[in-house]
């Protein structure tokens, strides 16, 4: 959140500075040069200030912009947010669910006869369910660009009407040739989602509203491997009917649904603050309004008003936060994907049949979820981030060590309880990932791309995630599971590396701001300026940490 702080006046503070502060460059501590004058520019110093109405305007739309907001009481103000949230979440959450179970439920139909009937040998399991990040993680990018450009209930209503076609037409697939190009399309049509998704979350809340609202959505992938097992074991007794397999029915009739639902998601979705049909104009001025307020540099400009630029994507791949966020989102698609395209072989290899072996899975993901609402709860509650990675990863690190370490199957129920850790720590370790970046990226066109970069890297981890459970491997998977346990290491030592980093940045940037004067910084910019700016205004402060990074109290 951002920390106004009180300010003294002797300073003259160059962009080189305010860049530095922002670790634009450089992790280390840098004495710039001063910026050069040209000769044909008048001297835009501090001394050099700006007219006095043009200072007065500034500051008179800012305090109108604070009394507006404050003229609500704490009672308004939620009653607010929870129309947003009874229009905005529950939807979010059915269409993560329904896409989820979409791309994982090859894995049902895998036991319920696809394997056998296809006549996949060796790694061609495998490899169908690698094709489907390749084009999920290279879309995801221009999807989110094209997000800012069409509006998002049109371009998510457009994605879900793709990935339930393709859905659709995977139960009537006869070859392996044929499931390949199915997948390939799969991950086409569902690449933008998610970043979607998670991007719409933001222009509509908080820095620490935003997690335990994106792990109910969110929480539904979770809950989609329950949905699927139930799903999988009810539709599979469907077989013979119209001479068609029951794995073909699986595929069928998950995919109807998203393509029923698209239609409707065109119309009831809500874009934006500025859009939004339910509510008044009174309610939308206060909600744009208080996410202005939030830190005076831009992320509350959050709406497709702000319109995506060259300079902003260039931005988001220069962002180095992002890119050490992805090895920590590596931990989630790895284990995530490969845990859950093999955990009813695992649960199967144990003794139990087909059918018990979905069901078995329901328990696993339930206990997931509610591990990812309470993660939330408390990394909001606290406004924390960093504690909450590295607990979720080693959690996770701990039940695939346990897995590692059984004899399979002489132990089926100890087997079968550790897998509880392994799902419960990555799904809830994955949230404070998204969270972290989101909150530290603005303005909303960076962060839309920035979000859209993280789960486009991160989501390639599927790719591994695909093919390190070896069927030569079964029933311990060595392979899998001692890779999977080493990425959640990897999460924690970076999560650990931002915590300190962030700390000894903020330290820097407080005890600078400590010593000039917060008049004299706001003179030299207007304030569209500092919005422009986004996380590099000086008074914009980065979630991660003690001291502004992460929030105002101690942690990150």
């Amino acid at each position: 959140m951002v920390t106004e702080r009180p300010l003294n006046p002797n300073l003259n503070l160059t962009n080189w500075t305010l860049l530095n502060l922002a670790f634009e460059h450089s992790f280390h501590d840098i004495s710039p040069p001063p910026k050069p004058e040209k000769a044909d520019e008048p001297n835009i110093g501090l001394d050099n200030d700006k007219s006095p109405t043009s200072d007065d305007v500034e500051r008179d739309e800012a305090d109108e912009v604070r009394r507006s907001v404050q003229a609500y009481s704490p009672e308004e103000a939620k009653r607010i947010l929870r129309k947003v949230d009874y229009r905005l979440i529950p939807l979010l959450t059915l269409l993560y669910l329904l896409a989820f179970i979409d791309r994982g439920n090859i894995a049902n139909a895998k036991i319920a006869g696809l394997e056998r009937d296809l006549h996949l040998v060796g790694y061609q399991y495998n490899i169908a369910l690698t094709l489907f990040f390749v084009p999920y993680g290279l879309f995801e990018v221009p999807s989110n660009i094209i997000l800012k450009i069409l509006r998002p209930s049109v371009w998510i209503a457009i994605m879900m009407l793709g990935w339930g076609t393709v859905t659709t037409l995977l139960g009537v697939v006869q070859s392996y040739q044929g499931l390949l190009i199915a997948r390939f399309f799969l991950g086409v049509a569902e690449s933008g989602f998610f970043p979607a998704a998670t991007y719409l979350l933001t222009i509509w809340y908080k820095r620490y509203e935003v997690q335990h609202r994106m792990a109910i959505f969110y929480g539904s992938a979770s809950l989609s491997g329950a949905f699927s097992g139930l799903l999988a074991f009810a539709i599979q007794k469907m077989h013979g009917i119209a001479n068609l397999a029951g794995w073909r029915w699986i595929f069928i009739l998950e995919g109807l649904l998203p393509v029923a639902f698209s239609i409707v998601i065109w119309f009831i979705l809500p874009d934006s603050p500025e859009r939004a049909k339910f509510l008044t104009k009174e309610e939308k001025e206060f909600i744009i309004n208080r996410l202005s307020l939030e830190t005076g540099s831009g992320q509350g400009r959050v709406t497709n008003n702000d319109k995506i630029t060259p300079r902003h994507v260039l931005a988001a791949f220069k962002e180095w936060k992002i890119y050490c966020a992805i090895l920590m989102f590596w931990a989630n698609t790895i284990g995530v994907y490969g845990f859950t395209a093999t955990v009813p072989t695992v649960i199967n290899d144990l003794g139990y049949t087909a059918a018990q072996a979905q069901l078995l899975t329901i328990p696993i993901y339930v206990v997931a979820t509610i591990g990812i609402l309470v993660f939330a709860y408390l990394s909001d509650r606290y406004e924390q981030r960093t504690p909450f990675i590295i607990a979720g990863n080693t959690i996770a690190l701990l039940g695939f060590a346990a897995q590692l370490a059984i004899p399979h199957p002489r132990y089926p129920g100890l087997t079968y309880g550790m897998l509880f850790l392994v799902a419960s720590g990555l799904y809830s370790a994955f949230t404070p990932v998204l969270c972290l970046v989101a909150n530290n990226l603005a303005p909303s066109s960076k962060r839309a791309v920035g979000m859209a970069i993280l789960i486009s890297i991160g989501n390639w981890g599927g790719i591994a995630g695909s093919n390190i459970y070896l069927a030569k491997e079964k029933p311990k998977y060595p392979t899998g599971f001692g890779v999977s346990l080493a990425i959640c290491g990897i999460a924690i030592i970076t999560a650990i590396f931002l915590r300190v980093e962030f700390k000894r940045v903020n330290g820097q940037r407080d005890k600078l701001i400590a010593e000039q004067g917060e008049e004299n910084i706001r003179a030299r910019y207007t304030e569209k300026e500092l919005l422009d700016m986004g996380d590099l205004s000086p008074f914009f402060s980065l979630p991660g940490t003690p001291a502004g990074w992460e929030s105002k109290k101690d942690g990150g």
